[in-house]
């Protein structure tokens, strides 16, 4: 049984291209006693995963060509050695990216066959559960709290904005394009959207939060969060999850100005987190997150590819700015 792979033909040096990825073809493992074999039917991709070739997440290791690219997936367990775990089972585990991996019994998780398998990707996976925790565990939102959250109409920042509605905030995406504000606006209920490619971000930006931001939750970094530092109010958190101004370069910018001093002088707590930290906890958020979803108060988008051979171009898409949502690669028909 042949097992296509996608594989790191090299580290990017400045942006990532297509051409730092090859398709290769090899024989399908087989799984030992006490492991599975996994057919993989969807992949999620990342910024993150481009820190990963960075060498900038330690989570992921140094990174190193010629190597199936890692990622999370949902899979259908095609052959079990585990007594726990049938054959036709649907799991999320770390597929990485080709047609077959083998994993330790403990190594994958059951996922319900109701609904589109996808979603265990996306709201109830590393996204949902990262919105999900990053904001009510470091944001403590109050209602009528000012939320503002960077790169809102991506993965986690579009979950996290409808979250902080939920909890009865003032929310206000940062995007960086006026298509995507219309969509956070009229379709996810976001109070203000911004355009940061827009030349009047900088004034656009005052005016949407012109109370002063009680929270601001950070995927980017950069100039915007320069912007959100001057205008946070007494007592406001910042909650820092990802930076992705900075990941596709080899020249990483330095953090911005004013830190520690706006930090001290407005008394703003700014703490980064890793969402595994919360892995006790996942049950938890994945019961929440299901009871909004089930009565429309959340709504997970996710955009997709299809084919193992278009994950290069959907994640050198994606830091461009292409996604809306979770981004999916539909591999297999579940």
């Amino acid at each position: 049984m042949d097992n296509r792979q996608i594989v790191i033909r090299s580290l990017p040096e400045g942006r990532l291209a297509e051409q730092n990825f090859a398709l290769r073809t090899e024989a399908a493992p087989v799984p030992g006693e006490g492991e599975v074999l996994c057919r993989t039917l969807a992949l999620t991709v990342g910024a993150g995963q481009r820190a990963g070739l960075q060498g900038s997440a330690s989570y992921a290791g140094a990174p190193r060509a010629g190597v199936v690219m890692g990622g999370s997936g949902v899979a259908r367990v095609e052959a079990s050695n585990a007594d726990a775990i049938s054959v036709g089972d649907l799991v999320t585990c770390q597929t990485g990216w080709q047609d077959y991996s083998a994993h330790a019994a403990k190594a994958v998780q059951g996922v319900a066959r109701d609904g589109d398998p996808a979603h265990h990707l996306g709201v109830y996976g590393t996204n949902g559960l990262t919105a999900y925790f990053g904001l009510f565990d470091l944001g403590a939102p109050q209602a009528s709290e000012t939320v503002v959250v960077s790169a809102a109409a991506g993965s986690v920042g579009h979950l996290v904005g409808q979250m902080a509605k939920i909890s009865g905030c003032r929310t206000v995406g940062v995007t960086g394009s006026d298509a995507k504000c219309q969509r956070l606006t009229d379709e996810l209920g976001f109070d203000a959207a911004v355009n940061h490619r827009s030349p009047d971000f900088r004034h656009q930006f005052r005016d949407a939060c012109a109370d002063g931001i009680g929270i601001y939750f950070d995927n980017t970094g950069g100039d915007i969060l320069g912007g959100a530092l001057r205008r946070m109010k007494r007592g406001g958190r910042i909650v820092c999850c990802g930076v992705v101004s900075q990941y596709d370069t080899s020249n990483p910018a330095p953090g911005p100005r004013g830190v520690p001093g706006l930090l001290i002088n407005n008394r703003v707590r700014m703490e980064g987190f890793l969402v595994f930290d919360y892995a006790e906890r996942y049950g938890e958020a994945r019961a929440k997150m299901k009871g909004w979803v089930e009565s429309g108060e959340l709504k997970p988008v996710q955009d997709e590819f299809h084919g193992l051979e278009e994950a290069p171009r959907a994640f050198v898409d994606l830091l461009a700015g292409g996604n809306v949502g979770t981004r999916i690669v539909r591999i297999a028909d579940s």
